[in-house]
């Protein structure tokens, strides 16, 4: 794939990036920031499919949430990052941010800043995205393994 800037931005008061998630550039115009759309099999919002992860950055499907089963994501995209916030998870405290989709704003779930029991540290830094709220990778629901033993976080 070519690394060079694409022509599709040309105002002056545009800002080009470089963003490694599917190897491509993403224009931020006069503030506005455009989404990024995945290559591969992706996991997506279900109001209005707009691409979230890839599948290679599903760390676990194993979580569960207020509405059920959720999913930890090393990286996401296209989302916004609230206010961080204190929160008492069934592994413990953890300091924690909702995560919006930035196409509809629809809250699809949170992203782990602090973890502080040495045990869940690992979590720092990743995202949690509850499963009733995307699409899966094949851009519909999901295959429900009800043998699969939930571990990790649920609000409380």
């Amino acid at each position: 794939m070519e690394n060079s800037k694409p022509s599709l931005c040309s105002l002056s008061l545009s800002v080009w990036r470089f963003s490694s998630f599917g190897v491509r550039w993403v224009c931020y115009e006069m503030g506005r920031l455009f989404v990024i759309n995945l290559e591969g099999l992706v996991y997506s919002c279900k109001h209005c499919q707009t691409h979230f992860a890839l599948t290679n950055d599903l760390i676990s499907k194993s979580f569960h949430c207020k509405h059920g089963r959720a999913y930890l994501f090393d990286n996401v995209v296209n989302v916004t990052v609230g206010e961080k916030e204190h929160r008492v998870m069934m592994t413990g405290w953890h300091t924690v941010a909702d995560i919006f989709c930035v196409s509809c704003g629809s809250l699809v779930g949170w992203k782990y800043e602090i973890a502080y029991e040495k045990s869940q540290k690992y979590k720092e830094g990743k995202f949690i995205i509850e499963r009733f709220k995307v699409l899966g990778p094949d851009g519909g629901g999901y295959d429900v393994d009800e043998d699969e033993p939930m571990i990790g976080s649920d609000e409380e």
